[in-house]
């Protein structure tokens, strides 16, 4: 497949894990900055991803980002439509409702491995695809060659109790990501990995923030997904003499 040629033209940016928080903050700050979005999620059809692609131009893709066949058919997607990505953004946490709040006697193995899967094995999948295409980058802006961003949770540095699946999917992803930065940053490709440590209120129809386990936000007691979004785009564009791996995000009243 032939590749268009981003030497000269916008940067293109692939968000993986599309949903109203994180995701569409980051999608509507990088296409503000010039370059060309990509989301993926498993339902495309999201009305927040509707709106993205109405009112940002964000082009949306339907990925199962578990799987090895999706996501490699995506960034041959994403290449052939908008260019190389040199800047992908890993977004997926792979938790479910049925996970939590469970004693290591009663959960059901099934649901740790889906938990597994849907995080720190798709993380897998697209930080492999991401690396393979930046790695034929050119070398730009002093060294550069694109950047590889995880989200991750709480659970990333603190295994709580009655939740053991997702603190080993959560650490799973961290110890992924921090080998991938050791292999890839002398190469020119910088990995960050970014556990939020607070609950994330996206703004809702009615401009106010809340998150639906926590309730409405109250003196920036959460995460605020635009002030997330920001961090990414400064790790995208931090000179390689100070690359950031990790940085833990928390509200200033959240307990460490």
């Amino acid at each position: 497949m032939s590749e268009p040629d981003n030497t000269t033209g916008p940067q293109v940016a692939l968000i993986v894990g599309g949903g109203p928080g994180i995701s569409a903050s980051c999608a509507r700050l990088f296409a503000s900055e010039g370059m060309r979005v990509a989301i993926a999620a498993r339902n495309p059809d999201k009305p927040v991803l509707k709106t993205l692609s109405q009112n940002q131009d964000v082009k949306c893709y339907q990925c199962d980002a578990s799987q090895e066949d999706a996501v490699e058919k995506l960034f041959q997607q994403v290449i052939h439509d908008l260019g190389v990505p040199s800047l992908v953004v890993h977004n997926i946490d792979g938790r479910s409702g049925d996970i939590f709040r469970k004693g290591i006697d009663e959960v059901e193995p099934r649901l740790v491995r889906d938990t597994l899967n849907n995080s720190a094995f798709s993380a897998f999948l697209v930080g492999q695809q991401a690396a393979k295409c930046m790695l034929s980058n050119p070398v730009v802006n002093q060294g550069h060659r694109g950047t590889i961003i995880f989200t991750n949770a709480s659970a990333a540095i603190k295994g709580y109790p009655r939740s053991g699946a997702f603190a080993m999917a959560s650490h799973g992803k961290s110890g992924l990501a921090q080998s991938m930065a050791r292999e890839l940053m002398p190469k020119g490709i910088h990995v960050a990995h970014v556990p939020i440590d607070a609950a994330i209120g996206w703004t809702q129809a009615d401009g106010t923030r809340s998150h639906r386990r926590a309730g409405a936000n109250v003196e920036d007691n959460q995460a605020d997904p635009d002030a997330i979004a920001k961090t990414y785009l400064h790790l995208h564009q931090q000179p390689r003499s100070t690359w950031t791996f990790e940085v833990v995000l928390r509200p200033w009243l959240e307990t460490w």
